[in-house]
């Protein structure tokens, strides 16, 4: 083993092969969550989802923050629009990633029909916290 990491709780291998998908409940109920079994093997200190939507949103998630260090995504298919606290609004295309550090402001308000994002969150126990708008939004 890598000297570096010996500090490190065990971790193991994550495999998540496709044929054999694994669904889990998460944060919104109209999307899908394929779990890739990254929170065992890593012990809870990172997360690893495929969020699936099969039909766009009909209305804004709503203003809201994540407990977590930070948050990455990676667009596999379709987009999402988003809105941040500082005022920025950008479209996520398949291809595009964002990290959203912990605590950002943040507001999902439109996705394509078929949509397919990576998430990875660390921790793994990523709190989804509700809050009022920014300011002037």
């Amino acid at each position: 083993m890598n000297d570096s990491v010996t500090d490190l709780p065990q971790q193991k291998l994550a495999i998540a092969p496709i044929n054999d998908a694994k669904f889990v409940p998460g944060r919104r109920d109209f999307f899908k969550y394929r779990e890739l079994g990254v929170t065992d093997a890593t012990n809870g200190r990172m997360r690893a989802q495929v969020t699936l939507a099969s039909q766009g949103l009909s209305e804004p998630t709503g203003w809201h923050y994540h407990v977590c260090e930070q948050q990455f995504i990676y667009m596999l298919k379709g987009w999402v629009d988003l809105e941040f606290e500082d005022g920025t609004k950008v479209r996520l295309g398949q291809g595009d990633s964002m990290m959203i550090p912990g605590g950002t402001r943040h507001n999902e308000t439109a996705t394509a029909d078929e949509m397919e994002i990576l998430e990875v969150s660390v921790p793994a126990d990523m709190k989804t916290v509700v809050c009022d708008p920014p300011a002037g939004m």
